[in-house]
């Protein structure tokens, strides 16, 4: 009776509520939606996240292989993470943040370290972006508890600083970008590197968040950091990396306030041509508010009276992404 009944109980549990071609269609769904990212149109994409996000959330409803929940799990977590970083770029941290919530869950569920640590910085991008700088802070530096090494802590660790960075203090911009560097040689592995795109940092993009640090602190070796960071993206990613064009426009956007504030309008506007020549599809909220500070160092009295300074600030003013209304159901 005993063997019947462990029988009948096997019998029940085996069926399996997922084939291993549908999982397979998963992870190769959300790795190229991270690699897309890096350079596509960030609505057409947050579209297709939600329908590929939706398909596994359904698959989680049936009954499923314990080691099959586990991967979905960690599948709905990192489209999640991705959501909310197409969110905040198209004007909408709160609800980046609510995606982020939601992907914390699966995390925790399968504790996946790694995923943790990503979606904490998601977090800290989405609280920057919504102007409440010394939270993001907080949230880029626990997100160290659940990664100290890698590339993707030295994300972690400049993104703190760049929170809570403040004019003149370039020593602690340079701790920080310090820090990075070393955590960045500290040789790191895991699942959401192996997916690459967006759960990568790239040295070109390492460079320009150092850029933007020093930029924000107003240190004098902001531009040469920058310069350097469009260095690199000119060159190409290097072997396992894929370059983000919103953080390449990005580095092109702070290099033009540092020449401004340097009194080079022409290098300034130089800079800004990749930046104004972007279709409005691939325009994010986030170089709008960047650019923002372009014009409030144009607006200072010694480019009074500049027709150049004039040109330049109009032409920004039209900048923007095109027409979304409001996201799609998240």
């Amino acid at each position: 009776m005993a063997a019947h009944e462990g029988s009948e109980h096997a019998e029940r549990a085996e069926p399996r509520g997922i084939g291993e071609a549908t999982l397979e269609q998963f992870r190769a769904d959300v790795t190229s939606l991270s690699v897309q990212y890096m350079t596509g149109e960030t609505y057409e994409l947050f579209r297709e996240m939600r329908r590929v996000r939706n398909r596994v959330l359904e698959a989680l409803d049936r009954r499923q292989w314990p080691r099959d929940a586990a991967e979905l799990y960690l599948l709905a977590g990192c489209l999640s993470a991705l959501m909310a970083a197409a969110a905040t770029n198209l004007g909408y941290p709160q609800a980046a943040e609510e995606l982020t919530r939601a992907g914390w869950a699966y995390a925790t569920i399968i504790d996946h370290r790694p995923l943790l640590a990503r979606l904490r910085l998601c977090a800290a991008y989405a609280a920057y972006w919504n102007g409440r700088p010394r939270q993001s802070a907080n949230l880029a530096r626990s997100g160290l508890e659940y990664l100290a090494d890698g590339q993707n802590a030295a994300q972690l660790h400049l993104f703190g600083a760049l929170a809570s960075a403040r004019p003149g203090d370039a020593g602690s911009a340079h701790a920080a970008i310090a820090a990075a560097r070393d955590a960045r040689d500290r040789d790191h592995r895991d699942e959401l590197l192996e997916i690459g795109g967006e759960f990568g940092f790239s040295r070109a993009t390492q460079s320009y968040y150092a850029g933007f640090i020093l930029s924000e602190a107003a240190s004098d070796e902001a531009a040469a950091e920058l310069e350097g960071a469009i260095g690199l993206y000119a060159t190409g990613p290097g072997p396992g990396e894929h370059h983000s064009r919103k953080c390449q426009m990005l580095a092109h956007i702070d290099l033009a306030s540092a020449r401004l504030r340097a009194g080079a309008l022409d290098a300034a506007s130089s800079a800004l041509e990749p930046v104004l020549a972007l279709p409005p599809g691939e325009r994010t909220a986030v170089e709008g508010q960047r650019l923002s500070v372009v014009r409030a160092e144009l607006a200072h009295p010694v480019y009074r009276g500049s027709a150049a300074a004039r040109g330049l600030d109009e032409q920004l003013a039209g900048f923007g992404p095109g027409e979304l209304g409001s996201l799609p159901g998240q």
